[in-house]
């Protein structure tokens, strides 16, 4: 199987299954001397990991990240930097019965016509616990984003579950930390435990929304027509298991929207050019303009759920699948960490891509 990494400068390639020995990362291109220890990017596993809370699949894994190679002293050399994590709550007899079928909703049937073989066990690579590496990766990218842009800010937060939404005059930053759901809205929060309790119980599974806000990101990362900052932010939310939709600031809604109410006026400020609104989610023609620069991505249904559903076996005979094993009744909790690591490290490959190309900061001078 090809095609395991992404980024320019930045890059990271994934590797592991679900149900192996150890998953983890590659990590080319960090720049030396970033500081960095297993206890920091532990921080961003703590928040992904299995059994973080009651709404959560209740798999029991530490995620303990080990970095093997590429840190000397508390401090990146340059060199590739190796990151593994264990697998140690496997139960891998909990997927015998789907050995010859294909599950409805999951990549079991893709893999199989492509590949002609594939590991059944919890899905193998195409199990969404593959995105434990990336947010090893993403923690990486954290340290190093702390020394070059100290200023930024990545923060990611549900917005939708299935009929729940949050109420946007109500947006609280500083609460996105404190509730299970990682929402800004805390009102909103009995309901949402109901809701999901509801779902959980009726042996089903709900899809959500989920917004990466960006902060104090600098003017100018990303390059017009093939290299777009956007681009790359889409694809990196797109490879993201369980997504089906990305936007970038206003996104399908600015199809609702005439010129005048889309464009975001431009006036001088103290510190330079300001902006009236930002329906461009702080990227005009690739190029990030200073503004937060917001992403949003809609995750589907877990597909793995307790109520059968129709399907057919590697012979070709019909059946029907109840999905055994513990499950997510809605990945859009633990695709808010994922979010934000996939995003870190597209913002810190986009800013390395900068600095190559024209050095620091913006070349451009108003006023």
């Amino acid at each position: 199987m090809s095609l395991n990494t992404f980024g320019h400068v930045f890059r990271v390639t994934t590797w592991g299954e679900s149900h192996g020995l150890a998953l983890g990362a590659t990590v080319d291109g960090c720049p030396p001397g970033v500081p960095v220890d297993e206890a920091f990017l532990q921080q961003w596993l703590d928040k992904r990991r299995p059994g973080l809370n009651k709404h959560t699949t209740q798999r029991k894994e530490a995620d303990a990240v080990r970095i093997l190679s590429g840190v000397f002293e508390g401090q990146t050399t340059g060199t590739p930097v190796q990151l593994m994590i264990e697998n140690t709550d496997q139960r891998s007899r909990d997927y015998g019965d789907i050995a010859e079928t294909f599950r409805p909703g999951h990549a079991d049937i893709t893999y199989h016509l492509k590949y002609g073989h594939r590991d059944y066990r919890g899905g193998g690579r195409s199990s969404a616990r593959e995105t434990a590496a990336r947010v090893a990766a993403g923690g990486l990218a954290r340290a190093a984003l702390a020394e070059l842009a100290p200023e930024l800010q990545i923060k990611g937060y549900m917005t939708r579950m299935g009929e729940m939404e949050i109420d946007r005059t109500r947006f609280d930053w500083e609460a996105i930390d404190t509730n299970d759901f990682w929402m800004p809205d805390p009102q909103a929060l009995p309901d949402w435990e109901a809701y999901l309790l509801s779902i959980r119980k009726g042996q089903n599974s709900v899809g959500a929304e989920i917004e990466i806000c960006a902060r104090g990101v600098p003017v100018g990362l990303g390059a017009p027509i093939y290299g777009k900052l956007d681009t790359d932010l889409a694809a990196a939310c797109m490879s993201i298991n369980a997504v089906k939709g990305v936007e970038i600031g206003e996104g399908m809604a600015a199809a609702r929207l005439t010129g005048t109410a889309n464009a975001d006026e431009i006036f001088m400020g103290e510190n330079g050019p300001e902006y009236s609104s930002n329906h461009a989610g702080g990227i005009l023609g690739g190029i990030s303009t200073g503004q937060d620069i917001v992403v949003r991505f809609a995750v589907k249904p877990t597909s793995s759920i307790l109520t059968a559903r129709k399907s057919i076996r590697t012979d070709g005979s019909a059946t029907e699948v109840i999905t055994k094993g513990r499950h997510d009744p809605c990945v859009g909790i633990r695709a808010v960490p994922v979010g934000e690591a996939m995003v870190a490290c597209v913002v810190l490959d986009h800013l390395l891509l900068h600095r190559g190309q024209v050095g620091p900061g913006p070349r451009g001078v108003i006023g």
